[in-house]
């Protein structure tokens, strides 16, 4: 009767345990070129790499700029990102803003804050990202590099 009592008590702490990802997709389908804000902020050097080579993938060109963006830069994107550490070190939160002409058309929410423990949380930077540009660029035309 006790285990039975402790298996159930594990599964309901588990099931309040959960990660969400919240996309609102990139609406402008002509996106050739984007320039992404360096966040200095940001200690993990594979998150920006890995962010690029994901939007890259999809065809649209990306370069990096520092303070304001440069005038050629007609889409921009700015991000952040958290790593915390239960185990091993692991994404905690990302979101990353689509911007043209100062005005956002698409955001992208990774949110492992409640994910307690949710083993889906772990996992290399790359499996939590591409998701994330998939679903943001998902009506970007794709184009050849």
């Amino acid at each position: 009767m006790q285990l039975r009592m402790l298996v159930a008590l594990v599964v309901m702490a588990l099931a309040g345990c959960s990660i969400t990802k919240t996309v609102k997709p990139v609406t402008d389908s002509q996106i050739t070129n984007l320039c992404i804000k360096n966040n200095p902020n940001i200690l993990m050097d594979e998150f920006l790499p890995e962010v690029k080579r994901q939007i890259e993938a999809k065809g649209i060109r990306t370069s990096d700029f520092s303070g304001s963006a440069p005038p050629e830069c007609k889409y921009t994107m700015e991000y952040t990102a958290n790593w915390r550490w239960d185990l091993a070190m692991y994404l905690f939160y990302a979101d990353l803003r689509v911007m043209h002409a100062g005005n956002m058309i698409g955001q992208a929410t990774y949110d492992a804050r409640s994910g307690g423990a949710n083993m889906g949380k772990f996992g290399k930077t790359a499996e939590k990202v591409k998701p994330l540009i998939n679903e943001l660029f998902a009506q970007v035309a794709q184009k050849s590099n």
